[in-house]
C-alpha cells in the first residue's frame, strides 16, 4: 500500500492525497460506508459505486460469528463472497468488545465473550483476530484494541491503554509471521487510544508510530466525550503521527465532526450514522438536517437537497419521501440511506476539491454553520 500527499490547505492542516491498493485507489479525504456484515444496509454495490464509494468497512466480530471464516475462505474471502471488487477495511472487533460490556471479560490473553446471536462462548486474542482478518481478506486490517468509554476514569483508561499496547505488539508479531491467503497485500493499522487524557494519548501516539505501519488509526473518540475534547485529542495525536501516512478517525461521525477532523489533518472516516439515521427518517443535506417524518414536509414537493448533492436517481420530493416513511414502505429507508451515503461521499469529495483549490478554510466555515441546523 502506498500513500501520496497531493495538497495541504492554506491556513489548515487539511490534506488531499491518494492511497494506492491492489484493488484500487482511494482518494482522501474519504468516507467509508459501513458494511458490517459485508453489506451496506439497503444499498446495492452498483449504487455505492455510482455514489462514489471507493472503499467500504466490514466488521471482524460479525463476520467471524456469521457466516464464519470457513465460508469466507471457501468463497475466496469477503470480496469473492460479496462480489465487491474494491478495497475493504475491517474493524478488529475492538469496538464490539466495548459495546458488549455485559457479556465479555478482558485479560492480557484477550477477550472472552458471549455471542449476541446464540450466547455461545468465544475468545478473541490479538493472534486469532489477525488470523480472522487474513481469512476475511481485508485490504486494511485493524489491530485488536479495547475502546474505553469517553468518561472512563484515568486509572481505568491507563490500564486499558497498557492492555491495548500489549495486544498491539502481539498483533504485529502475528502479522509478520503470516501471509495473505488470496494473493493480495494486506496492511495492518495500529490504533491510538488513551481516552480523553492528553498524556495517555501522547504516549499511545508515540508508541504506535514505532511500528512504521502503512497507516494509523485514532480510536476511542465520539464515545461520549464533548466534541471540543475530541478535537483537542485529534490535534494532539496528529502532531505526533507520521505526516506521510494516512490517518483514520474511527467511527466519526456527524458531517460537522468530519469537516472539523479534516481541518485537523484526518484522512479517513467511517460511521453507521448515514444508514442508521436514514432508516429512522433523518436526512443530511447541504442546508442542514431533516426529519422527513415531520408534518411540515407533507406538502413540500421540492427535492430533499435543493443543491442536488445526492444520488443522481434520487430526486424525489420531501412530500413523497415523507409519505413512504409514514406508510412504513421499505423504499423510504432505502432512499434515505442512499441519499445520506451519497451526501457524505459528496462532502468529503468537495472538501478534497476545496483543499486542492485553495479555499477549504472559507468553505468549511460556511458549511459548519449550515450542517448542524435542524430544518
Amino acid at each position: 500500500m502506498n500513500f501520496q500527499l497531493h495538497s495541504t490547505a492554506s491556513g489548515s492542516h487539511a490534506r488531499a492525497g491518494k492511497i494506492t491498493t491492489e484493488r484500487g485507489d482511494i482518494h482522501t479525504p474519504i468516507f467509508m460506508p459501513v458494511g458490517t456484515a459485508a453489506a451496506v444496509k439497503g444499498i446495492f454495490h452498483r449504487d455505492l459505486k455510482e455514489a462514489g464509494a471507493e472503499i467500504i468497512l466490514a466488521n471482524t466480530y460479525h463476520l467471524y460469528l456469521r457466516p464464519g471464516t470457513a465460508v469466507l475462505e471457501a468463497a475466496g474471502g469477503v470480496h469473492g463472497f460479496s462480489s465487491w471488487d474494491r478495497p475493504v477495511l475491517t474493524d478488529s472487533g475492538g469496538f464490539q468488545v466495548f459495546s458488549l460490556a455485559g457479556r465479555r471479560k478482558l485479560s492480557p490473553e484477550g477477550c472472552r465473550f458471549s455471542s449476541h446471536i446464540d450466547g455461545s462462548r468465544h475468545l478473541f486474542t490479538p493472534e486469532n483476530v489477525v488470523d480472522t482478518q487474513r481469512s476475511i481478506g481485508a485490504d486494511i486490517m485493524m489491530a485488536f484494541d479495547e475502546c474505553p468509554p469517553g468518561d472512563a476514569p484515568r486509572e481505568y483508561a491507563a490500564r486499558s491503554l497498557e492492555l491495548t499496547h500489549g495486544w498491539l505488539e502481539r498483533c504485529f508479531d502475528r502479522y509478520g509471521k503470516t501471509s495473505p491467503k488470496y494473493g493480495r497485500y494486506q496492511s495492518l493499522f495500529p490504533i491510538v487510544q488513551g481516552c480523553v487524557y492528553p498524556d495517555l494519548r501522547e504516549r499511545s501516539a508515540r508508541f504506535v508510530r514505532q511500528f512504521d505501519a502503512d497507516g494509523y488509526a485514532i480510536g476511542g473518540l465520539a464515545v461520549g466525550e464533548p466534541a471540543p475534547v475530541m478535537y483537542e485529542m485529534i490535534e494532539l495525536v496528529n502532531d505526533i503521527l507520521p505526516p506521510d501516512k494516512p490517518r483514520y478517525l474511527m467511527g466519526v461521525g456527524k458531517p460537522v465532526n468530519i469537516l472539523e477532523a479534516i481541518d485537523r489533518g484526518v484522512d479517513m472516516f467511517d460511521c453507521v450514522m448515514p444508514t442508521r439515521n436514514g432508516r429512522n427518517g433523518m436526512l443530511f443535506t447541504s442546508e442542514g438536517v431533516i426529519n422527513i417524518r415531520n408534518e411540515k414536509w407533507k406538502n413540500d414537493f421540492s427535492p430533499v437537497d435543493p443543491a442536488g448533492h445526492c444520488f443522481a436517481d434520487l430526486q424525489y420530493s420531501k412530500a413523497y419521501l415523507r409519505h413512504l416513511a409514514i406508510s412504513g414502505e421499505m423504499l423510504a429507508a432505502e432512499i434515505a440511506s442512499l441519499h445520506n451515503i451519497s451526501f457524505y461521499l459528496w462532502l468529503v469529495k468537495e472538501a478534497r476539491r476545496r483543499i486542492v483549490g485553495g479555499d477549504f478554510a472559507r468553505w468549511k466555515s460556511e458549511m459548519v454553520d449550515k450542517l448542524g441546523r435542524r430544518l
